[in-house]
């Protein structure tokens, strides 16, 4: 589904960096989405967008990028 979206849409570069920093650089490298940090495991709608990233941080070193970043 992601190559419909226009613009870069995953970001495994970013997997062990912090969250806020991955959101920012993923905002800045794709303008058209909104990256949110979440803690990993944590629920999130099912419905696929071109202009969401979920940013998902480990639970127990809080703030780090465990899953790669990608649009939906």
């Amino acid at each position: 589904m992601s190559s419909e979206c226009p613009g870069k849409t995953s970001w495994p570069e970013l997997v062990g960096t912090n969250g806020d920093y991955a959101a920012s650089v993923i905002e800045r490298q794709n303008s058209r989405v909104n990256a949110v940090v979440i803690l990993d495991g944590s629920p999130v709608t099912a419905d696929f967008r071109c202009d969401r990233v979920w940013v998902r941080v480990d639970k127990e070193v809080e703030g780090i990028v465990v899953k790669t970043p990608t649009i939906g």
